[in-house]
């Protein structure tokens, strides 16, 4: 009897470790689809050497194409490309790269997930067409469109989508997280709207892109896995490695937040194992939602000991760069060795501006959109990042405004001429860090240089309030307050200047090497003699 206990007891602690079965093998082939039918057909050719993985192992094909590794009745199997072949698209020009196995499909939740698969075919193949032998290419970055009605797809499809339809000279398109507002029923509508772009399109996870009804973190990304396959994924383009990373952890066991950032430990095994067959002099790019960096007045909203765990796996990594959305600001930030990075060189995270700007709140502009300013004072739009090798670029492009509108200048419009003023001159740089230099003159004189300063952006302040202080209420939504900016500088307004007309130019030096020009226009006025000492 005591034998039959323990051995009742090993069993239950075997099953208890993980929530899923036995596993079972899959197989099958990745082929060149010559005549892009999707259909393995004679001629077609396996192509060797490809990574295939099921969420944590990664195999590489055999040389006629074949590829076999462990299954369990929770899987998705999905192909990382190679960086010369392109994935096929459905007609949301979503890739299709993956197969769900899951026997008994999703539990039953409020948005629904995936249903029954039934059992693994004999063999599931994967067609991959051909793609482009250079190293030079650009892709589009959305983050946190985020819908809270369909009136807001609407908005994101104007503001956003209209003009960039047509724009193939990009290779694809990625947005990083909050897809929707919660109401899991708007992807379909989102998909429909970006789809227009005509780019393949690939998605990350936010935690409004969730099942929040789910009792474990494996189940929050039923709906997700339904419509856009695995939550956390990789693929190669030119000399460059992507890894989408599904990091919000809910339910959360961690912190006293519903939700916090962090990884699992498949997650972590996958990233392992997908970078033993990538080049050490290739790009690995991370995509994801929620930040690396922790948001200090938040608390620990990126797991400490998770980051230092992914610093680890890729400190023999020379090239590397993350992407993040969530805050509905624009931020670059720096991990050094004080931050657990592994190297001497810092690591790059980019929270990117956010397609919906401030929740698409404010007055409503010309197209009928509202201004969506964002609370750091970025104007809400999408960034495009240049690929060159291993090497990349940033560019930020606000919606509906020309290619150079990159900085606001911030100034008073008139001031007394040769007096003690206090008015200063502030300039938004969107796509700014501390890593760049910027500098003014007055009417072509000599340049001077602007201090860094992490504050509001006065612009946003003076639109809340003429909310605040409206007396008919505006039409739209009141903004959200505003927050410290990470791309900001500022100088004292000069008083000694021509009477009249005068002209501020504003001069941006990036840490890339490139110079950006803007120019503010103000008078200088004749007043009564004050005392100096004002």
């Amino acid at each position: 009897m005591k034998i039959l206990f323990y051995y009742l007891l090993i069993i239950l602690f075997f099953t208890g470790c993980t929530h899923t079965p036995e596993q079972q093998q899959a197989s099958g082939i990745v082929f060149h689809d010559l005549n892009e039918n999707g259909l393995h057909d004679s001629g077609e050719p396996g192509i060797s050497g490809v990574a295939v993985s099921n969420g944590y192992d990664v195999v590489l094909t055999d040389q006629h194409g074949r590829y076999s590794l462990g299954l369990d009745d929770d899987a998705i199997i999905f192909v990382i490309k190679p960086g010369n072949f392109n994935y096929p698209v459905n007609e949301f020009n979503l890739p299709q790269f993956y197969y769900i196995h899951k026997p008994a499909g999703s539990p039953e939740l409020k948005y629904p997930g995936v249903e029954p698969t039934g059992s693994f075919p004999e063999s599931v193949d994967f067609p991959l067409l051909t793609g482009s032998n250079s190293e030079e290419f650009s892709i589009l970055v959305f983050s946190d469109p985020q819908p809270y009605a369909l009136e807001e797809i609407n908005y994101y499809d104007l503001d956003i989508v209209e003009e960039l339809v047509g724009n193939t000279q990009h290779a694809f398109g990625i947005t990083l997280g909050d897809l929707v507002g919660d109401k899991l029923e708007f992807f379909e509508p989102l998909n429909r709207a970006t789809s227009r772009i005509g780019l393949p399109w690939f998605h990350a996870l936010g935690n409004h892109d969730m099942n929040f009804d789910a009792t474990a973190q494996y189940h929050n990304d039923e709906t997700f896995e339904r419509i856009y396959g695995p939550s956390t994924y990789a693929f190669n383009h030119g000399k460059v490695h992507f890894i989408v990373l599904h990091n919000v952890i809910y339910p959360n066991t961690y912190t006293n937040w519903t939700y916090t950032g962090g990884l699992t430990d498949n997650q972590f095994t996958f990233i392992e194992n997908s970078l033993k067959h990538v080049p050490e002099d290739h790009l690995v790019v991370l995509c994801m939602h929620i930040p690396l960096y922790i948001v200090e007045e938040w608390g620990e909203t990126f797991l400490n000991n998770h980051r230092i765990r992914l610093f680890e796996i890729l400190k023999n990594r020379p090239y590397t760069f993350s992407m993040s959305g969530h805050m509905h600001t624009q931020q670059h930030y720096y991990f050094t060795e004080k931050h657990g990075w592994l190297q001497e060189a810092p690591h790059h995270h980019y929270t990117v501006g956010t397609a919906g700007g401030d929740w698409w709140s404010g007055e409503l502009k010309g197209n009928g959109v509202p201004d969506a300013t964002m609370y750091d004072g970025t104007p809400n739009g999408y960034n495009i990042i240049r690929f060159s090798g291993n090497k990349y670029e940033y560019d930020y492009k606000a919606a509906g405004r020309p290619d150079d509108y990159k900085m606001r200048i911030y100034g008073p419009k008139v001031v007394p001429l040769n007096r003690h003023f206090r008015g200063e001159l502030y300039v938004n740089f969107f796509q700014g860090s501390e890593k760049d230099t910027v500098e003014f003159n007055v009417n072509g004189g000599e340049w001077k240089p602007m201090r860094y300063s992490v504050e509001h952006d006065p612009h946003v302040s003076a639109m809340r309030y003429r909310w605040d202080h409206a007396e008919v209420l505006p039409e739209g939504t009141r903004p959200s307050n505003p927050v410290d900016c990470h791309h900001l500088w500022k100088a004292r307004v000069p008083t000694k200047v021509e009477l009249g007309e005068n002209v501020i130019t504003v001069r941006v030096k990036d840490k890339l090497g490139r110079v950006f020009e803007s120019a503010l226009n103000f008078e200088a006025v004749e007043t009564d003699k004050r005392s100096e000492n004002l």
